[in-house]
């Protein structure tokens, strides 16, 4: 991946958000579009879940539809620029 590396859980769970958003391995690209918006895509940190909504960029604990919990984290607070 292209970038700043983070490490365990979160390096998955930032690779599979890049992925599903369609940005494959280019977090540059990512965080280029992401630092110019008021709302930025977050996935839910549940190991068994992979869901994904738009979050604030500072949100760690946002809600998830599937799991029904605060487990949704924005891809900004993964990529450690937040």
């Amino acid at each position: 991946m292209k970038g700043e590396k983070v490490m365990g859980l979160e390096e998955d769970k930032l690779e599979e958000l890049l992925e599903l958003e369609g940005y494959e391995d280019d977090l540059d690209a990512f965080l280029n579009d992401c630092l110019t918006d008021s709302v930025n895509p977050g996935i839910c940190m549940n190991d068994l879940c992979s869901y994904t909504t738009e979050v604030e960029p500072d949100n760690a604990h946002g809600w998830c539809e599937f799991c029904e919990d605060n487990t949704v984290c924005s891809g900004m607070i993964l990529a450690g620029i937040i």
